[in-house]
């Protein structure tokens, strides 16, 4: 497929400069010619007059690299040093603060941090404006030049200079870097209850929350009330992860569709018999950093019927990106499709509303701290489907569940409200799970 992109692609610039072709490649209208001419025009006046000597693969590159950029978001040109550095995240383990960055009008800003990573321990948080590093404003750059340079050696220490959205000021936060291994997948029982916390979609999830799903069980000798899929600040990641770890909750139905430009580019993935948790009740956690892959899981689970969802809008990423390998190790991720729930919504822009939403009271700032969302970046896809789906509004008046402030709940030993609240109504979905058998019998 690369080898066939980069040889159209050389077929067109051939055309710019050959008035007419032949053969069963129809040649651009004359508009798209003229441009191709100016394109030409540009380049050589570039190498010609520009007060330096630039070097030709430099020029080209940056053509490629402006072509994809006007666009939307996610689609995006990557040099050997960029592929490889996506190779490595992929593979799950890399040197550096584990924060999930995006590039908005040439300043670095957070998406989310990775948990336990040493990017979230120093407070970095969603939403916070990367402007200097030890010193340098980085402002104006590339994303993989600021990527770079956050990255090195575990040990090595950074200052990072953070706008953050509510403070008056910037303020400085010195990270020391670490070996940040990704476990796609952790697991831990709290009050008979299963907690499958799913930090990415990278190659081995599914079998990883498989494998976590029979470690429950085994730690406690028989199986739990029920499980929390904690899918909060997770970015995404592989698609067929995505399927497959919805399948692993669902026993039968369509997980997702994915569909591109022509009406015929369809293609739908559905789930295999066999559900893991053997229908035991499931909660799946989500925030404003459920993203992509992880809205995927929660709209899947949602639509069936099989999971509460429960905590606040995710991100709205409803878009799929194909990468493409181009000789020389570069490569571009390109934007081929939206993908929409099993009920046909699309989760684009709007993101997946919660059954229940529970804010995050044990953070204090939950209620001034802005949340970053695909909606809020420039030139992203516009959802399609005529009505979107529904956000919940607040109506202003307190709801007696949420009053608690972060001291108070300090207080009381609960350092994270939504996963607390997650478990007290695991735990009453789980006896009434367990009860209801005892009660057909007691009837008969």
């Amino acid at each position: 497929m690369a080898n066939n992109f980069v040889r159209s692609l050389a077929l067109v610039s051939i055309l710019a400069l050959v008035p007419a072709v032949t053969g069963a490649f129809a040649a651009p209208d004359s508009d798209t010619v003229r441009e191709f001419d100016e394109f030409m025009t540009v380049f050589q006046r570039i190498r010609s007059d520009y007060v330096e000597q630039v070097d030709d693969k430099k020029l080209i590159r940056g053509a490629i690299d402006g072509m994809l950029a006007s666009l939307d978001p996610h689609s995006s040109y990557m040099d050997e040093r960029g592929y490889q550095a996506l190779m490595t995240t992929t593979d799950g383990e890399y040197g550096g603060l584990g924060l999930n960055v995006t590039m908005e009008d040439g300043a670095v800003k957070v998406i989310a941090p990775t948990e336990d990573s040493p990017g979230a321990k120093a407070g970095i948080k969603a939403g916070d404006f990367i402007t200097h590093l030890n010193g340098h404003l980085i402002f104006g750059g590339t994303l993989d030049e600021a990527v770079d340079q956050m990255r090195g050696p575990a040990g090595t220490t950074i200052k990072l200079t953070i706008v953050r959205p509510g403070r008056d000021k910037p303020f400085d936060v010195s990270i020391t870097r670490a070996i940040i291994q990704l476990p796609a997948v952790k697991w831990e029982v709290k009050d008979g209850v299963g907690i499958i916390n799913v930090n990415s979609f990278s190659r081995d999830t599914t079998d990883e929350a498989l494998a976590a799903i029979a470690s429950v069980e085994r730690s406690l000798g028989h199986p739990p009330l029920g499980y929390i899929v904690d899918l909060r600040s997770n970015p995404g990641g592989l698609l067929d992860q995505a399927v497959g770890l919805s399948d692993v909750f669902l026993d039968h139905g369509e997980v997702v569709s994915q569909r591109g430009r022509q009406k015929s580019d369809i293609e739908r993935y559905y789930a295999q018999p066999g559900d893991a948790a053997r229908g035991l009740p499931v909660i799946v956690l989500v925030d404003s950093g459920t993203a992509s892959a992880a809205e995927i899981v929660a709209a899947a689970l949602q639509d069936h019927h099989r999971a509460i969802v429960m905590g606040e809008r995710t991100f709205g990423k409803g878009s799929v990106q194909n990468l493409i390998v181009l000789p020389g190790q570069t490569a571009i991720r390109l934007t081929t499709a939206r993908y929409y729930t099993p009920s046909g919504r699309s989760v684009q822009e709007g993101g997946i509303t919660p059954d229940i939403e529970v804010p995050q009271l044990s953070d204090p700032d939950y209620k001034d701290r802005p949340r970053f969302r695909e909606s809020d970046l420039r030139r992203h896809l516009i959802n399609e489907i005529a009505v979107a789906n529904d956000v919940l509004q607040d109506d202003g008046k307190p709801d007696p569940r949420f009053a608690a402030t972060a001291d108070q709940l300090k207080a009381k030993g609960i350092e994270d409200f939504q996963l607390h609240y997650a478990l007290q109504a695991i735990a009453r979905l789980g006896r009434s799970a367990a009860a209801a058998p005892a009660r057909r019998t007691g009837t008969r």
